[in-house]
């Protein structure tokens, strides 16, 4: 996509929503490309649901209360 200048700082908002979902725009003075935005590529991996499934196990005693001794420690 291709605006110019004014078009881009009247709609910068909308241009820079356009840009997060991967769309490059380019800005243009007197019909001269000068600038383009694009999205930045994220430095961390994205999270993906279930990508640690298999690597640990869950106790079947996961929600059982806690032994008096160590909930002591929390509540007095």
């Amino acid at each position: 996509m291709e605006v110019n200048i004014h078009e881009a700082k009247t709609h910068l908002s909308r241009l820079l929503e356009r840009v997060a979902i991967g769309e490059e725009v380019i800005i243009a003075k007197a019909g001269k490309p000068v600038a383009k935005l694009v999205p930045i590529e994220s430095s961390r991996p994205r999270f993906k649901l279930g990508s640690a499934k298999g690597q640990f196990v869950v106790p079947d005693d996961f929600n059982d209360p806690l032994p008096k001794e160590i909930e002591d420690l929390f509540w007095e």
